[in-house]
């Protein structure tokens, strides 16, 4: 009740404050955090290729003349001092430009732009098998602590993430294609299809894609079956520790008091377990997934050597081969811009799903 006289203390309406919202502002320092951490890593992996000297004479010594070498060297600009050669590396990334491969005279955008493509489809199709077998057999564990269901798949999460990965790769083409002749050993599709898809308009380069957008489903079925073993080897690595994360969240969830409450009221265990405690339980996964795919793109290069899945890892070590450090560095610092963006489109979601991570 308000007094005649009183009007000018009645409380105002609220007012809402100025600026970017909660989600807004974590957004945008997540985002601005991109630039420090791919400016360390690229300045990191410069500096690093540079430590057994440079890259002309670390690819050419021994095939060329001392007069030769020392031509190529100075045109390439590698015998100013490395501070000037840092600068001028920086102001070439900025434009996009990342250089010419010593080995095969390629620019590296090109090989990037080739080569990339292979990859980002194994790792989709790798994080597929981590999350088919990381969540339901992490829910069987929870549900089952305890019990000899919870100790064997315990005990398979340890062996998933502890087998190299080409370890397992071998492991996998020894049973489905040498033994069973299942599924074939190497490549992403046969030549026939690949040809095919190549021939495509505008092809993206991600086979999958491309069969789906032509409706070829013999390719389709094709690309499936040389992925199978490659993501399969790559996926049960972070399979493994989803499963565990799965399971230890699931069973702090299902002792809380709102699952006890639903419990009380007769709600079904297949229930509880699968809507009440199952969300709560995806959040470490999508927290840790960017650090998980960025794990992926290290065991990609392994991966895809065992299995020659023609992608960056695997010119990665065909040029670490031939030391073309020029396109070492240009792939590594790709890699390093994916990882820094996916961990930056994983926080976002993560912070959509659980707003405490925004704060």
């Amino acid at each position: 009740m308000v007094l005649p006289g009183d009007e000018g203390t009645a409380p105002s309406a609220p007012t809402r404050k100025k600026g970017l919202g909660g989600l807004g502002r974590y957004i945008l320092i997540r985002f601005l955090l991109i630039i420090p951490t791919v400016f360390i890593l690229v300045t990191m992996v410069f500096f690093l290729m540079r430590v057994t000297g440079d890259p002309i004479t670390a690819a050419m010594g021994g095939r060329l003349t001392p007069d030769q070498l020392a031509e190529r060297i100075a045109a390439a600009g590698y015998d100013r001092p490395l501070p000037v050669q840092y600068v001028e590396y920086l102001g070439q990334l900025l434009t996009g430009n990342f250089g010419t491969t010593l080995s095969d005279n390629r620019p590296v955008t090109e090989v990037l732009a080739t080569y990339g493509a292979a990859t980002l489809e194994l790792v989709f199709f790798a994080v597929i098998v981590a999350l088919v077998v990381g969540i339901p057999l992490g829910m069987v564990a929870a549900k089952f602590r305890d019990r000899w269901p919870d100790a064997f798949l315990r005990i398979a999460a340890i062996l998933f993430y502890a087998t190299p990965v080409f370890f397992a790769g071998l492991l996998l083409k020894l049973v489905f294609s040498v033994w069973l002749d299942w599924l074939p050993t190497n490549g992403r599709v046969a030549i026939s299809n690949q040809l095919a898809l190549d021939g495509l308009q505008a092809p993206t380069g991600i086979y999958f894609l491309d069969a789906l957008r032509s409706g070829n489903m013999a390719a389709l079925g094709d690309v499936l079956e040389h992925a199978a073993l490659p993501a399969l080897a790559l996926g049960l690595l972070t399979g493994g520790v989803f499963l565990r994360l799965v399971r230890t969240n699931m069973i702090g969830t299902l002792g809380r008091e709102f699952v006890e409450a639903g419990r009380s009221r007769g709600v079904s265990e297949y229930r509880l377990t699968t809507r009440h405690a199952f969300r709560p339980a995806l959040i470490p996964i999508i927290t840790v997934m960017g650090m998980q795919i960025a794990m992926m793109m290290g065991g990609a290069v392994l991966t895809e050597t065992t299995f020659e899945w023609k992608g960056l890892g695997f010119q990665l070590a065909e040029y670490l081969a031939a030391r073309d450090f020029v396109a070492v560095q240009g792939i590594v610092v790709m890699l390093a811009v994916i990882v820094a963006v996916t961990n930056f489109l994983v926080d976002i979601v993560a912070a959509l799903i659980d707003p405490r991570v925004r704060y």
